[in-house]
This record gives C-alpha cells, sequence and structure tokens, in this order.
C-alpha cells in the first residue's frame, strides 16, 4: 500500500529538463538594492515580476516556516533569526539579512493581516540596510483568493472587518495603511474584545459580514489579493530554491517565471473582468501543484531502497533543472523540527509553530552560502543539525 501511494505521486520527469541557470532573457529589468556599503558587498539583483530569481551576494539567509495567522510566533521566530527588534517596535534589526518565509501565513489563525503588514513594513526596512524580506505564496493563500475559508478563524473573519473599517481612513494611500495595520491592529483587537457578548457567536448577520469581508479582501482583484500578487510561489536565491510544498521537474519545464506570471496576473485580475483568467492549475490545484506536493515530506525511514533513489532522483533532476544545489519547503510540520533528507538536498521548515496547528516553539533555518543550520532559540546556543557542503 506504502508503494502504491508513494508511485502515485511521482510524475515521470521529462528526458531532458530544461536547465534554468540563469533567468530568461524575458525577464522584466532586474531591480538591485543598494547597501550603504557597497565596497564591501554587492547589491541585491531581483529578477522577474513576482520576483523568481535572486543574486544576493555574501548574504546570510533565513527561512521562516508556516505561520498560520500567530503573530506572537510570528514575532519569535523572527527575533531568534535576529532580524527583529525585541522591543516590541516591531524594528528591523537584521542589517543585510535576506529573509525568506515560505508561505502559508493564512488561515488557522486570527492575525493573517498583521503579519502580511509585519513583513511589508520589514522588507522596506531591510531593504535600506541592503536586506530584504521575501514571501513564497502556500497553497492556503491560493485558497482564499479562490474563496475556499474552510480553515479561516473565526477571529479572522472578525480583523477583516475591522481592517476594512480602518481603510475608510486610508483611502488614497494603500501602502501607508497596509504598513501601519501592525501598530493599529492590536487596538482594534482589543475593542473588539471589549464589546463581544457571549451571543457574538451566534449571530449570524455578524458572521456573514466576516464572510463578506474577507471576500471583498480576497477575491481576485481585491485589495490582498493584489498584495499576494507581489509574491511568487517559487523563489530561488543564490542556490538555494524556495517553495512551499515542492518543485518537480515537469514545474521547471512548465517555467518557473511563467508559474509565478500566471498565478500573479490570476491573483491580481478582477473576476469583474470578462477577459480575467482563470486559475493556473499547475500552480495552485491538488497532486499537480508546487504548493500542494507531498513527495518530500515523507521520512526516509518510512521508504523503501527503491522508494527513496525514486525521490532522489527527481529532487536531483527538479534541483539540476532550476539551477539549485539544495530546496527548502514548509507545507507539513515536522514534529522533528526543521531538518534535511537526501543529502540535505532537501530542508524542511515547517515545524507547527502556530498555536492553530501545534503550538510548537519557533525554529528557523539559517544558510551562509552553501551550509545551513537550525536556529531553535536566541536563549540556547545554536543547534547545528548538519552542515550541508555542496562545494
Amino acid at each position: 500500500m506504502t508503494s502504491f501511494y508513494l508511485n502515485s505521486l511521482l510524475p515521470l520527469p521529462p528526458s531532458h529538463p530544461q536547465k534554468l541557470l540563469e533567468p530568461s532573457s524575458s525577464s522584466s529589468p532586474p531591480l538591485s538594492i543598494s547597501t550603504s556599503n557597497e565596497a564591501a558587498l554587492k547589491p541585491i539583483v531581483i529578477n522577474g515580476d513576482p520576483p523568481t530569481f535572486v543574486s544576493a551576494p555574501s548574504r546570510r539567509i533565513i527561512a521562516v516556516g508556516d505561520l498560520h495567522g500567530d503573530l506572537s510566533k510570528a514575532r519569535d521566530a523572527l527575533q531568534i533569526a535576529g532580524v527583529l527588534s525585541s522591543d516590541g517596535k516591531d524594528q528591523w534589526v537584521g542589517e543585510d539579512t535576506v529573509v525568506v518565509q515560505v508561505g502559508d501565513i493564512l488561515d488557522r489563525g486570527e492575525d493573517e493581516i498583521a503579519i502580511l503588514s509585519l513583513l511589508r513594513l520589514l522588507d522596506e526596512q531591510a531593504k535600506a540596510n541592503g536586506g530584504a524580506v521575501f514571501q513564497v505564496n502556500g497553497n492556503h493563500e491560493t485558497m482564499n483568493v479562490e474563496g475556499d475559508f474552510r480553515y479561516v478563524d473565526t477571529r479572522a473573519f472578525d480583523e477583516c472587518i475591522d481592517f476594512l473599517d480602518y481603510l475608510e481612513d486610508y483611502a488614497q494611500d494603500w501602502d501607508k495603511a497596509f504598513k501601519n495595520w501592525i501598530f493599529e491592529s492590536k487596538q482594534f483587537k482589543e475593542d473588539r474584545k471589549s464589546s463581544q457578548t457571549y451571543w457574538d457567536q451566534w449571530n449570524i448577520v455578524k458572521r456573514q459580514k466576516g464572510v463578506i469581508a474577507r471576500s471583498v479582501l480576497f477575491r481576485p482583484g481585491g485589495r490582498l489579493a493584489c498584495e499576494l500578487s507581489r509574491h511568487g510561489v517559487i523563489l530561488r536565491v543564490n542556490n538555494w530554491v524556495f517553495c512551499h510544498g515542492g518543485l518537480l521537474p515537469h514545474h521547471v519545464a512548465y517555467g518557473v517565471e511563467r508559474i509565478n506570471r500566471e498565478v500573479s496576473t490570476w491573483m491580481k485580475s478582477s473576476s469583474d473582468d470578462e477577459d480575467s483568467p482563470e486559475m493556473p492549475f499547475i500552480a495552485t490545484r491538488g497532486y499537480d501543484s508546487v504548493v500542494w506536493s507531498r513527495l518530500y515530506s515523507r521520512e526516509t525511514s518510512d521508504l523503501n531502497e527503491y522508494q527513496i533513489e525514486q525521490v532522489s532522483t527527481i529532487l536531483r533532476d527538479s534541483l539540476e533543472a532550476v539551477g539549485a544545489k539544495a530546496m527548502v519547503v514548509g507545507h507539513t510540520p515536522q514534529l522533528s523540527g526543521v531538518n534535511c533528507e537526501y543529502g540535505c538536498g532537501i530542508w524542511r521548515v515547517d515545524v507547527g509553530m502556530s498555536s492553530g496547528v501545534l503550538d510548537s516553539r519557533p525554529e528557523v533555518l539559517e544558510i551562509r552560502g552553501d551550509k545551513a543550520r537550525v536556529i531553535r532559540s536566541n536563549r540556547d546556543r545554536l543547534h547545528e543539525l548538519q552542515v550541508a557542503d555542496y562545494i
């Protein structure tokens, strides 16, 4: 039975997968992020819209797993990574560090928009210091743009109501409103809690208002759908590729930039337009998805030698095709914490830290060059699980 399940997930890789060592000539003009010390450090260069290929010479990279609406754990993760101030002012202290969050910020928690706001604010501050903050959309982001609200926390609907009310004061300045929400959301939440009664949980009208508010914000062309459209589903930074669930050879053959562009276009195109695109199948649905692949999440101890060899071959082909030395994924909570498999060709960074998932202790992956280690706590010494030397 195990063999049948695994084989049903294994696509046949192309005979000669397209090798994408450099961005294609069709890429949008690269964006450079300068640093004040350019003599010692080269600027970050971003290719693709949304960002797909990033050159970040000599940068320390931090990978953060699924956050699922838990703002407190998100802050903890960024603080142990050494990029967020611990004084409650939400200031970037990571200098020229590059942070990559691998998706699933939405669902199962109450502070989704606040986390999105925080990451945008930190990205702006990081760029001023020669660093950057990138996001990769996961399956829960695409599900919400599709209108699938099955996993939305009741309090997250309330946040959508509050956020729409708050936006009325900033109607002409979305960027300012969105970045300030991280500072304003706490007061909105406290005011809401102080006015709630026992009967609110049975208030059908209020629940409908929450669903409508969320639909307005997240439907294709909505304000927050457009915000999500700024991020791709696949991102290569130096020799590392980041995606939510796993990258397969046929995704690369389809086109990494093409996938990112098609998903982004779908998210920001109003569903009211006659020419609005359909949801891109290859990037958002089911087994054939870079945001829903379970191929790399299984422990090698659960597989036989033949199955391990199959997965290793597919991983190797995927990495070679996209021009990367290792892959970083989230999606599947790891009970053992951040870990790697297949000679550290793949790192799994979803530890289920959200209180809506496993409520586990935050962990992040630190990458320096071709080596990686796990940071578990700023009070503990750094725990180095395995050092992957690919040179």
